[in-house]
């Protein structure tokens, strides 16, 4: 090989793009690692309504290390997911030293369990609000099936001009909702969207006509249901309570 000449010069130039690549690199790292690029200012792309800004600012004053370059991006956007009501946080890099940062804040649609939220995508969160909002229960990992079930029970209860309260999920997978005039209907686990068909289209020349206030209804009947006043049991109305499904 070392009387090659031409063996010899290939394994030359090879060196010699070995050396320049890591001269390269090693300029390159010195210059990101300069000052001359340091942060300087980040930027809210909008006003967020449940976060403040002062702590967006207080995050990105602790968390925020290094310049334009070298700055955890990463690291900043978990830091300022973990405050309460934020769901989602973009961020970008703006030449020459900015940091321009977008938020979701979640969108809180009902209570969880009495301690949490839950957001428009069915996701439970935690964060304290006095807002009045319907009350979610049910099994962990059950949220987003529980708002599509209040989102398809509230639907079938239009016609009742009543909206629902609280809807509740056992964890035998039973189902019951509290309207907001304080009546409680159980559903049961099958066949519920047909079993609270049959109570809206009865309830008019039925219940609503009573004279005294229904505080339960039990809906678990094969082809009607019982309904209860309080303290005890006022009537039944169906074809044929007798038998549950």
């Amino acid at each position: 090989m070392w009387d090659d000449a031409k063996a010899l010069r290939n394994l030359a130039n090879a060196l010699f793009g070995i050396s320049l690549l890591l001269i390269l690199a090693g300029a390159a790292h010195y210059v990101v690692h300069l000052p001359i690029f340091p942060l300087k200012s980040a930027k809210l792309t909008a006003m967020p309504q449940r976060v403040s800004v002062e702590q967006v600012e207080r995050v990105v004053r602790n968390e925020l290390k290094g310049n334009f370059f070298t700055a955890d991006l990463v690291h900043l956007r978990k830091s300022l997911e973990q405050l309460p009501w934020v769901r989602k946080v973009s961020l970008r890099r703006e030449f020459p030293w900015q940091v321009e940062i977008a938020l979701e804040e979640h969108q809180a649609v009902a209570r969880w369990n009495g301690i949490e939220l839950v957001n428009n995508h069915g996701e439970v969160f935690s964060a304290g609000t006095e807002d009045e909002l319907p009350e979610y229960y049910g099994p962990t990992g059950t949220s987003a099936e529980v708002m599509q079930k209040f989102a398809d029970f509230g639907a079938q209860l239009k016609p009742l001009e009543q909206s629902i309260a609280q809807i509740s999920l056992s964890p035998r997978r039973d189902w019951r909702i509290k309207l907001d005039n304080g009546l409680v209907l159980e559903l049961g686990r099958e066949e519920t969207g047909r079993r609270l068909s049959r109570f809206v289209a009865v309830y008019h020349y039925s219940l609503a006509s009573s004279a005294q206030k229904v505080s339960y209804v039990d809906l678990r009947y094969r082809s009607g249901f019982a309904a209860y006043l309080p303290g005890g049991l006022g009537k039944t109305t169906a074809k044929a309570a007798n038998s549950k499904v």
